[in-house]
């Protein structure tokens, strides 16, 4: 399985009263995470949305194991857990300085037109996207 691992700045902001990350805040962890995946393969949201088309989460897991606190530093690993074409399943790994994982997730997502929200086949309205994905689920880097 091929990860994407991205540092993580623990901000003041995003933790509670104890001190421990909010843990709404690990979506949007995930999500920066997601996309340093996809920038790692060469491609671009930004130039997805260009073509009037985005990808927004159907599902979202999230299980929390250990915290993550102020001033810790922290990871997130991201890597392609399933593709079929039409919905991408992404998995993620919070870890912390020890490399232990705090938190660990899934989001599954489509593409759709942003104007009607009509569903696209990835496969079909963006190949170079098919094709990377193909090729890290086949275990090529």
């Amino acid at each position: 399985m091929n990860k994407v691992r991205t540092p993580i700045e623990v901000r003041y902001q995003e933790t509670d009263q104890m001190g421990v990350v909010y843990h709404a805040n690990y979506l949007v962890w995930f999500e920066i995470g997601r996309t340093k995946f996809i920038e790692s393969l060469g491609l671009s949201y930004a130039a997805m949305e260009k073509e009037n088309v985005v990808s927004p989460v159907l599902d979202a897991n999230v299980s929390f194991k250990k915290p993550i606190r102020y001033g810790e530093a922290a990871f997130v690993e991201t890597w392609l857990e399933e593709y079929d074409g039409l919905r991408t399943v992404y998995g993620y790994h919070i870890l912390n300085a020890n490399g232990e994982v705090a938190v660990s997730g899934t989001t599954k997502h489509t593409i759709v037109k942003k104007d009607t929200f009509r569903p696209l086949s990835l496969r079909r309205s963006f190949p170079e996207w098919h094709e990377a994905y193909l090729s890290k689920l086949q275990g090529e880097s």
